[in-house]
């Protein structure tokens, strides 16, 4: 593990005990002005990690929580170096105290996912990627579980709500997978993808925040990834689809079948 993703590794440990686990089951929360959930727990662990993360590397930080226009700021700003983070991915089952959340570091430069770091208070997870040196949770590389090699027993990571709804009628007439879950967190499905948890996954819309550090996880663990309309990153940066395998061989029929579905 180089210096600086050793140090995020850190902080995002200190950071969940500090800020989110004390919170967890007794928050209150608000809602934003797109209906989603906001808590004081957002709150203070974004303030702590854009207190903090520049000292690991000076770069710009752009968070979840930032203003619409503080966030393209800090892209502007970000060329030789961003830090995109999402304090707690998951806010609605943190609320709900369901224990499938996270924190979500990533560090780009250039536009490239060059560091990423996704922790998971509750289950005390923590997966990281620097590129080019392989994905881990925490000591273990990932994948942890082999992929099966057919698309019939796969276990398939399926965020409906913004599939086309032609594309959702099909999954759920005909599915071509063994079984399907959905959990509410987009940084730590794409971690459980990477480990082998998901054979497959798909979803149709994430923000920059939600894809960039668990695409860098998923991408070191050896897996493939595009959007539903082409390569992953010709996609638009502040929304992509997904579709995601840690087998290349399983993606390709997953891919296909979505395609033709489609």
């Amino acid at each position: 593990m180089n210096d600086a993703l050793r140090q995020v590794v850190a902080l995002v440990r200190e950071v969940a005990r500090a800020e989110i686990t004390p919170r967890y089951l007794r928050v209150a929360h608000t809602h934003k002005n797109d209906g989603s959930l906001f808590t004081e727990a957002d709150a203070a662990t974004q303030k702590a990690l854009e207190a903090a993360l520049p000292d690991i590397i000076a770069s710009p930080v752009l968070g979840e929580e930032m203003t619409e226009a503080r966030q393209h700021a800090a892209w502007a700003a970000g060329d030789n170096g961003l830090w995109c983070i999402d304090p707690i991915d998951g806010t609605s089952n943190f609320v709900a105290g369901i224990p499938y959340f996270a924190i979500s570091i990533a560090w780009l430069k250039n536009g490239q996912r060059e560091l990423g770091v996704v922790y998971d208070p509750i289950a005390n997870e923590c997966f990281y990627a620097a590129r080019g040196q392989g994905a881990f949770l925490d000591d273990e590389p990932l994948p942890i579980r082999t992929p099966v090699n057919e698309l019939r027993r796969a276990m398939a990571g399926i965020e409906p709500k913004r599939l086309p709804k032609e594309l959702i009628a099909k999954l759920v007439a005909d599915p071509p997978y063994a079984s399907l879950r959905n959990f509410g967190a987009s940084a730590l499905d794409w971690c459980y993808t990477a480990a082998g948890r998901f054979d497959i996954y798909v979803h149709g819309k994430q923000k920059l925040w939600d894809y960039a550090a668990g695409a860098l996880i998923l991408e070191e663990a050896g897996g493939k990834l595009s959007c539903l309309e082409g390569p992953f990153d010709e996609g638009g940066i502040w929304e992509r689809s997904v579709i995601a395998s840690a087998s290349p061989v399983l993606f390709e029929q997953w891919q296909t079948w979505l395609h033709k579905a489609g």
